[in-house]
C-alpha cells in the first residue's frame, strides 16, 4: 500500500534516453530529420536555412522576405491564404535569426495532405505585393523609431555592435534609411537566389510512409544552394566603456560581456555551471547581491548566447540610473569571488539540482525534442551533448568554477555598455 503521507525519495537521474531522429535525403540534397510522435496527431515541419554572410543583400531584405511570404502567391492572395490555413487549423511561422532563417507549418495529421502543397507554394511562389510591402515598411520604420528610445533595446544593439564589429552582420544596427532602401526587386532577388541555402528539414508528428513520400515529392524539388560554412574567429578586444546618455531616463540599461567558446569545447559545461551560479537563475549571486541586498534593480541576469561556431556571454540589467557604475563594480566583485573563493558544497548542490531539473524539463514533448536536436545539430553536435551535460553537472567541482572564471572572465577583454 502506497503511503501518501510521505514524499517520494528524491533521486537525480544519471542518464537521459533520446530517440534517434530518422534521417532521409530529399532529391535536391536537403537532409530531413524526423522524430515520430505516434501518440500525437499534430505535425510540425520546419525548413531552416543558413544565412549566407557573403551575399550582398541589403540589411533588412531577409527580414521583409520572410515576413511577406504569406502575403500572396501565384495562385492565392493573402486573404485566401489566411482563410485556407484557418480552415485547416494550421499555423505558418517564420524564423529570422542571426545565422538561420526559415519557415514552418504546424498542422494535423488529418489535414497534412491538403496543407503541404499550399505550404510548398510559399517556398517558391510568393509574390511580395507592392502595397503590402509599403505597409510593412511603414510599420518597421515606426518600430525602429520606438525601439531606439528603449534603453534596453538600444543597449543590446550597442553591445552586439561592439562585440562583433559594425561590419559584421551580427553587429549591424538597422535604421529608417535601411527600411527605405528595400525594394520589391530586392525581395524577389533574395527569394530566388539566397533564401534556401544549406537547407535542412526538421519534422515531428504522427506521419505514415505515404505522407513521408509526399514531403520527399513536394519539397524535394525546390532549388537549394549549398556552400561551405567555415568557422570564424571572433577575438575579444578591449572596447572601453560605451556610454549613451539620456537625460530624461530614470533607469540605465547595462550590458557586460565577451566572446566565449563553441559548445564542443571541453570547458563549455564548466562555463555553463559558472554562469548559472553567477546570474543564470533567480537564486543567483547577482540577484542576491544587486537586487535583494542593495535594491539597485528588479532583475539582473547573465546568460550564454548560442551561435553555431562560438558562443558569447552577457550580463543584462536595468538599474536605477545613479547606481549604474556601482552595479558594474558589484558584477566584477562577484566574478572575483568565483575566481578566488571556492563555491560551498551547499550552493553547488542547490545549483546542481536546479540545472538537472531544468535540463530534463526541456524534453517533455516531441516538438521540444526536435527543437533541442536542431539547436545542437546546427552546432555540429548530437543528442549526446545533453547526456554529457548531465554527467558533468553530477560530477562538477568548485575548482572547475574557479578555473573557467579565471580563464575566460577577464575584465580587460569585456565589452561594457550603459544606456540611460
Amino acid at each position: 500500500m502506497l503511503d501518501r503521507s510521505k514524499a517520494p525519495d528524491f533521486k537525480i537521474p544519471s542518464s537521459i534516453e533520446f530517440p534517434t531522429p530518422i534521417q532521409r535525403t530529399l532529391p535536391n540534397g536537403v537532409h530531413l530529420y524526423f522524430i515520430p510522435t505516434p501518440e500525437i496527431d499534430a505535425v510540425k515541419l520546419e525548413i531552416s536555412s543558413t544565412i549566407n554572410e557573403s551575399s550582398n543583400n541589403k540589411l533588412l531584405v531577409p527580414y521583409f522576405a520572410l515576413e511577406m511570404v504569406t502575403e500572396g502567391t501565384n495562385t492565392k492572395d493573402a486573404a485566401q491564404l489566411d482563410d485556407f490555413f484557418d480552415t485547416y487549423a494550421s499555423e505558418v511561422e517564420t524564423e529570422s535569426g542571426f545565422e538561420n532563417h526559415g519557415l514552418s507549418i504546424l498542422t494535423t495529421k488529418k489535414h497534412f495532405d491538403k496543407v503541404l502543397p499550399v505550404f510548398r507554394e510559399l517556398l517558391t511562389e510568393a509574390t511580395f505585393p507592392e502595397k503590402e510591402l509599403s505597409k510593412r515598411k511603414k510599420q518597421k520604420a515606426l518600430s525602429i523609431h520606438i525601439n531606439r528610445d528603449k534603453n534596453s533595446h538600444r543597449a543590446s544593439q550597442l553591445f552586439r555592435r561592439a562585440l562583433f564589429g559594425e561590419n559584421h552582420p551580427f553587429g549591424q544596427i538597422a535604421e529608417e534609411k535601411d527600411v527605405d532602401a528595400v525594394s520589391h526587386e530586392d525581395l524577389i532577388d533574395f527569394y530566388k537566389e539566397d533564401l534556401w541555402t544549406n537547407s535542412e528539414i526538421f519534422l515531428t508528428g504522427n506521419l505514415d510512409e505515404s505522407q513521408m513520400n509526399d514531403i520527399m515529392r513536394e519539397i524535394g524539388n525546390i532549388p537549394v544552394d549549398f556552400f561551405p560554412n567555415p568557422a570564424i574567429n571572433l577575438p575579444n578586444q578591449n572596447q572601453g566603456k560605451l556610454i549613451e546618455e539620456k537625460e530624461k531616463s530614470v533607469q540605465s540599461s547595462i550590458r557586460i560581456g565577451c566572446h566565449l567558446i563553441p559548445k564542443s569545447h571541453p570547458d563549455y559545461f564548466k562555463l555553463n555551471l559558472m554562469n548559472t551560479i553567477l546570474g543564470g537563475y533567480f537564486g543567483s549571486r547577482l540577484i542576491k547581491n544587486i537586487r535583494e541586498d542593495k535594491g539597485h534593480t528588479y532583475g539582473i541576469y547573465s546568460s550564454i548566447g548560442g551561435l553555431r561556431h562560438t558562443d558569447y556571454w552577457v550580463v543584462m540589467a536595468d538599474v536605477i540610473k545613479e547606481h549604474g557604475e556601482a552595479v558594474i563594480d558589484e558584477v566584477y566583485k562577484e566574478i572575483d569571488k568565483l575566481k578566488y573563493e571556492p563555491v560551498s558544497a551547499h550552493e553547488l548542490e542547490v545549483v546542481r539540482n536546479y540545472m538537472v531539473g531544468k535540463l530534463l524539463s526541456q524534453f517533455s514533448s516531441g516538438f521540444e525534442l526536435i527543437g533541442r536536436f536542431k539547436s545542437i545539430h546546427q552546432a555540429g553536435l548530437d543528442f549526446g551533448f545533453y547526456q554529457q551535460h548531465l554527467e558533468y553537472i553530477l560530477r562538477a567541482t568548485p575548482e572547475d568554477i574557479m578555473e573557467v572564471s579565471n580563464k575566460y572572465l577577464l575584465r580587460e577583454k569585456m565589452v561594457e555598455v550603459i544606456v540611460g
